[in-house]
């Protein structure tokens, strides 16, 4: 497998080279610490609060995010593209990314509490937890800072801003915990940890030699990234329904105790694809930049990641499909045994989500982003009525059967409807193959 990441760099360890893989250590190392500390903190944050209240808690985050898709107003994958094609311009890139991010974070806090006041207001606990992590939204701009140190495939300043605002909040979710600290605490830790990462991110970006004063906002910049972006709020809004419209459905159609299973196989779920989002940003500037030198070149570099990506799903998915339950059970505890089978099925969703990562480079680049409207659109349709017809009879199975199914038709079934999608849809034929099926035809 390392032999096929290093193949993408034409197997030659030159100067990008060396760059991209100590950058794939550093968010390697980031995430491995991250894993290890915030398995645990998971774990025993899941037994404190039991099936029920755990399944309120991620209830409340689930409604929240699904809101999130307006801070792509200015998308990370265009403001990421304009940094790296265009880095002498990036006070004013950062600059007016971050001003229509803020202000779609107003937008977001105000939707958030207005719309869980509508549907929930007899629940004064959920109001609760949902008005207090809706707060976090007013610090998304600043994920603008993050995106450069991307774009300069540079990622030890970032590393080390999010580990020290980690480690804080880690030190405070064990205060809490060690205290019997009620539910709604916990809430708060999520908007103190995103204000702890604004802090951290500030001072490394200066610290690296920038100036955050030295951002300024150019209107004609941000009516371009908007008109650009439009398209990608509708995708991103999909993507966020296959991964948290299921924890809502099961809180209106079922009850909180199927959130918190469903919710702990998730979590389960999400720690994988760590790997595969650094290699991807890690890989991706060298990806778009081959497309200025050779039509072919680039695609063939698409292939070796997408071929990557899908080793990399079959080496955590096959074994977990059998023992997930064991899993489930030693990290959370017997009570929540009945998220074992969920996570057995979650888990293959991976494959169509590595390979959508790969998917946005390509859409990005080529500069199509209705393709991620009309394809992912369609997928969270399909999302939610599987999950209105398989819910009420299979509870949180259902809902993990409806993720997987639906992932699978946006992000792989959809390239093949469309002609100018097709050879898009042949490469991740050919990685999910393992090279066994190739395209017949020469595009």
């Amino acid at each position: 497998m390392l032999k096929s990441l290093l193949d993408i760099f034409h197997g030659r360890l030159n100067a990008e080279n060396s760059k991209i893989i100590t950058n794939i250590g550093w968010l390697t190392a980031e995430r491995v610490f991250r894993m290890a500390v915030g398995f645990l903190t998971l774990a025993w944050t899941a037994r404190f609060l039991g099936v029920d209240q755990f399944g309120s808690l991620n209830y409340a985050l689930a409604f929240v995010a699904i809101f999130s898709p307006l801070g792509q107003l200015a998308a990370d994958q265009i403001t990421f593209r304009d940094l790296v094609n265009s880095p002498e311009k990036k006070n004013t890139i950062l600059g007016t990314s971050f001003v229509i991010k803020f202000v779609a974070g107003i937008f977001v806090f105000i939707l958030s509490v207005i719309s869980i006041l509508l549907l929930k207001s007899g629940d004064i606990l959920i109001c609760k937890l949902v008005i207090i992590i809706a707060t976090s939204s007013f610090f998304g701009g600043f994920n603008v800072i993050e995106l450069w140190f991307q774009s300069q495939i540079d990622s030890k300043y970032i590393v080390s801003a999010r580990n020290t605002a980690f480690v804080v909040a880690t030190i405070i979710r064990i205060v809490l915990l060690q205290s019997n600290a009620p539910i709604v605490f916990f809430a708060w830790l999520v908007t103190i940890e995103s204000l702890l990462n604004v802090v951290a991110f500030i001072f490394v970006f200066n610290l690296a030699g920038n100036r955050i004063l030295a951002w300024n906002a150019d209107w004609k910049l941000a009516r371009e990234l908007m008109h650009v972006s439009f398209p990608l709020i509708f995708s991103t809004f999909a993507i966020v329904v296959y991964m948290r419209i299921d924890q809502i459905m099961l809180g209106q159609l079922a009850d909180t105790e199927a959130v918190g299973n469903y919710s702990a196989a998730v979590k389960l779920s999400e720690i994988w694809p760590f790997a595969s989002t650094m290699i991807v940003k890690s890989v991706a500037p060298s990806i778009i930049a081959a497309k200025k030198v050779s039509e072919s070149l680039y695609y063939q570099k698409l292939q070796k990641l997408s071929n990557f990506q899908a080793g990399l799903v079959y080496c955590v998915a096959i074994p977990m499909t059998f023992l997930s339950t064991p899993f489930v059970i030693l990290v959370f505890g017997e009570e929540f045994a009945p998220a074992g089978i969920v996570l057995s099925i979650h888990i293959w969703s991976s494959m169509f989500l590595f390979l959508g990562y790969v998917k946005e480079i390509w859409i990005t680049t080529e500069g199509i982003t209705w393709f991620a409207f009309w394809f992912t659109i369609v997928g969270a349709a399909t999302n939610i009525v599987l999950n209105s017809i398989l819910i009420p009879p299979y509870r949180e199975v259902g809902a993990a059967i409806a993720t997987v199914i639906s992932y699978g038709f946006a992000d792989y079934v959809m390239c093949f409807l469309h002609p100018s999608a097709r050879r898009f849809g042949w490469i991740m034929t050919q990685a999910m193959s393992l090279n066994l099926i190739r395209p017949k035809d020469n595009f």
